[in-house]
């Protein structure tokens, strides 16, 4: 009996009974970029150097994102073994990749990167012409959202009436996250002149030679990032998701910790009071600027 491909172990992988509708979305972005290099192979085919060649090559993802793709891919692998297609993991004991700090990465944020005032209205003026990743830097600055929960996001989650989207977090916790009007406007000038209405998915993209409308990926939404800003020396090094951090910065003073941890969807309170210690610091330097001007 000839081995199965890998796209049909997916498919029987993500029709397991039992999973919840967020786990089940992000399972499916997170293979896609995988079954679209290997999925027609037969899955006893891949070996180790294959699967290890595609990991390391998700270099413009955030080091966490990368743990992430990795165990998803060894969850189906682990499938696969289970179902008797294959005989042993071929990734098994496959370590995680480690944070590159000169890329700015870090095993937790105590070096949190946040963008200061210039730096957003050099953002915005270097998106404006592109109502998409207008629309993307917006939300996710106003909103302080996970950009793999923007993502996920279908038109009809969006309530444009209470400026507001729930959206499935780490631990598969449900949150509100709230948006301002610039942002609502913002997305109201995306949905008219840019998203393709045949698909149920908020943010969507075409693919150039087929013309097939899909939810955009973090890959192509990355890609235009990095295009956008290139032009932009103040934004060099700049992450996508240093707008969740640059939402939390904003916010601390303004609200009290418990409610601002609501919003960033964190598990535990140390998370959400980092960002107070950003502020401290950002306080402090900048009255020492001030004291040095009075000099």
């Amino acid at each position: 009996m000839p081995s199965p491909t890998l796209a049909t172990v997916a498919t029987q992988f993500l029709q397991r009974p039992g999973l919840a509708k967020g786990t089940l979305k992000a399972y499916e972005s997170t293979l896609m970029p995988f079954l679209s290099a290997y999925g027609s192979w037969p899955i006893n085919l891949l070996e180790r150097c294959e699967v290890v060649e595609y990991l390391q090559s998700l270099t413009d993802l955030a080091y966490t994102t990368r743990r992430k793709h990795q165990a998803t891919v060894q969850a189906l692998f682990n499938f696969a073994v289970e179902q008797g297609y294959l005989k042993a993991n071929p990734i098994v004991r496959l370590k995680q990749p480690k944070p590159n700090p000169q890329q700015g990465e870090h095993r937790s944020d105590d070096t949190i990167r946040y963008l200061t005032e210039p730096q957003i209205k050099c953002l915005y003026q270097a998106v404006e012409l592109d109502t998409r990743m207008t629309a993307i830097v917006s939300l996710l600055h106003r909103s302080g959202a996970r950009i793999s929960e923007v993502l996920q996001l279908d038109l009809d989650n969006v309530d444009f009436e209470e400026q507001r989207f729930q959206v499935l977090g780490k631990g598969n916790k449900q949150r509100w996250c709230f948006f301002s009007p610039d942002t609502s406007t913002a997305l109201a000038e995306y949905i008219r002149d840019g998203r393709h209405p045949t698909s149920t998915a908020l943010f969507t993209a075409q693919q150039p030679l087929s013309l097939e409308v899909s939810r955009i990926s973090y890959r192509r939404v990355h890609q235009c990032w990095d295009k956008l800003i290139a032009p932009c020396p103040d934004l060099n090094g700049t992450r996508l998701h240093d707008l969740r951090h640059t939402f939390a910065t904003e916010r601390v003073g303004m609200m009290g910790i418990e409610e601002l941890r609501a919003l960033m969807g964190h598990e535990n309170i140390q998370t959400t009071l980092r960002y107070q210690k950003v502020t401290s610091r950002r306080a402090e330097s900048v009255a020492k600027q001030a004291l040095e001007n009075l000099l």
